[in-house]
């Protein structure tokens, strides 16, 4: 008995399909590939376009997206290395402001957030505050910078070195100033 012609190029289409996606198929790690690496230099858990929430009895305090976040359960650090984006939220649940940054690393047990690379911080009420470093400190809830740092607002146009601030970027300072309070 024979098949007919257009079930045996399905099959064949069927079967060529399978292959190539078995050619896909190995193995993403190799043991011969970690070579020396023990398991507390890998990530305990891993993830891509992630988003997180923050919240305190119910208000949203932080929602924090990433391309790719890689948590260290020894070190209790996650590190964020693909676009970190964090909008901060008042004690009433109301958009502040927002981060953004090339990377950044997290702290599990205090819950601060160091940010890196082209750190941009930009309130509602339009200040805007551009950096190489910039960290946030749960604890006190205050955004802080060492690195040289540029102010841009309404009023005025700053710059220093080192940096202090609530999430709202109301209740600035600059250490080491220069500038001009001068609308631009």
């Amino acid at each position: 008995m024979t098949m007919p012609r257009n079930i045996r190029r399905v099959l064949g289409a069927l079967a060529a399909a399978a292959l190539l996606l078995c050619a896909g198929c190995e193995e993403k790690i190799k043991p011969s590939a970690l070579g020396g690496l023990s398991s507390a230099s890998m990530p305990t858990q891993e993830s891509w376009n992630t988003t997180v929430t923050f919240t305190d009895s119910g208000v949203v305090k932080a929602v924090l997206k990433t391309g790719h976040l890689a948590m260290f359960e020894n070190s209790r650090t996650t590190f964020l290395d693909s676009n970190v984006h964090v909008d901060f939220y008042d004690e009433f649940g109301r958009h502040s402001s927002v981060l953004t940054s090339r990377s950044g690393r997290v702290d599990e047990v205090t819950n601060n957030l160091e940010a890196e690379g082209n750190v941009v911080v930009r309130s509602d009420s339009g200040v805007v505050v551009r950096t190489e470093k910039m960290k946030w400190d749960n604890a006190r809830q205050r955004i802080l910078s060492d690195e040289f740092v540029r102010i841009t607002s309404p009023k005025e146009q700053l710059q220093g070195h080192g940096f202090e601030s609530d999430q709202n970027l109301r209740d600035y300072k600059i250490f080491r100033v220069s500038g001009s309070a001068q609308p631009k």
